[in-house]
């Protein structure tokens, strides 16, 4: 669902924007400065990054999109959604391609998809339809008494995350939640990462978590949401960057349609990317599109990517291919 969508239901995926801070003139001055500084750059005075295409050479790997199909009899949605919730009203894998081939785009991790809540049968069947090419983050109820058997399946199906979705207040029982327990340990244990959607507000609850159950893979979506209300907290971004204590952190750079100025080419997100990089390291960030909301309106596919292998210029060669490839690689494709 998109991050700036209203829920549909109770278990959408969508959650309220948190509460804006204004930054103080400096951090103000010292965001535009590098945001107009990296909008001046010419091409050619990026650091050079191969081309993906080259011959025998991995193409880049988009670590977060949704998939779903018209085809409700096949794929029945939840009853708690109605099928004028699923807009666009379809995103195919053939729709998906049309933006990400030309960009050199050749892997992706599919992200279950809210209409089907907790039945990934589609996701799956895209995954097996295209060996190789697709990984997945499923959703389970992490309150079923079957939870455990249910994350070994799909893993044992290519699945390598689990999507966790708070509702509002919920995080905070995470600490004691005897089923959201049993999701960290048999994610750790079956090689499966936990992929929390969270505002920041919840940046602590994530925190405790990743604390109580050390050596599970956790990779946050879209910054934790900070940039949602148009204003780049400092003390959000703090709290985030905490969670780099934990060597099996990570956080996805995505979703550029919804966060900061929310208007191409996205160069204002450029200072918080840079703190990310400079905190966990490259090799701890993932980019993604966030499709298919990231190709809405003014948004296109070209410009979520551009922004990390033509503006980031603070990232070395190497850098960018860890966010564009190697990262996702190691989490989801290894």
């Amino acid at each position: 669902m998109s991050l700036n969508a209203k829920p549909a239901a109770a278990n959408s995926t969508s959650m309220p924007a948190p509460t804006a801070h204004r930054l103080s003139r400096r951090e103000f001055q010292s965001l535009a400065l590098a945001g107009a500084t990296a909008l001046a750059l010419p091409a050619a005075s990026a650091r050079a990054l191969p081309a993906a295409e080259e011959a025998g050479s991995p193409g880049w790997i988009d670590a977060h999109v949704h998939v779903w199909t018209p085809d409700t009899d096949r794929y029945p949605i939840s009853s708690n959604f109605k099928v004028s919730d699923m807009q666009p009203p379809s995103f195919t894998p053939e729709q998906l391609f049309a933006h990400c081939k030309p960009q050199g785009v050749d892997r992706i991790v599919l992200i279950q998809m809210s209409f089907y809540e907790f039945d990934n049968n589609y996701m799956l069947d895209t995954m097996a339809a295209h060996p190789g090419t697709f990984s997945g983050v499923g959703i389970v109820d992490s309150k079923a008494a079957d939870v455990a058997a249910k994350i070994k399946t799909l893993a044992s199906k290519g699945v390598r995350g689990l999507r966790i979705h708070p509702k509002p207040g919920e995080a905070a029982e995470w600490i004691r939640d005897e089923g959201m327990a049993t999701l960290w340990k048999t994610a750790r244990e079956n090689g499966v990462a936990v992929c929390p959607l969270i505002n920041p507000s919840d940046l602590p609850h994530v925190d405790a978590m990743c604390a109580k159950f050390p050596g599970t893979t956790v990779v946050v979506d879209h910054f934790a949401r900070i940039g949602m209300t148009g204003e780049i907290d400092p003390d959000q971004l703090s709290a985030l960057c905490r969670l780099a204590r934990f060597p099996d952190a990570h956080v996805k750079t995505s979703a550029f349609y919804a966060l900061g100025k929310k208007e191409p080419p996205y160069v204002d997100l450029l200072p918080m990317i840079r703190r990310l990089a400079d905190t966990f390291g490259p090799d701890r960030l993932m980019w993604a599109s966030d499709c298919p909301y990231q190709v809405q309106g003014e948004h296109t596919y070209a410009a979520s990517i551009a922004l990390i292998r033509d503006h980031a210029d603070f990232l070395s060669s190497g850098d960018k291919q860890a966010l564009l490839r190697n990262t996702a690689e190691k989490v989801f494709f290894a």
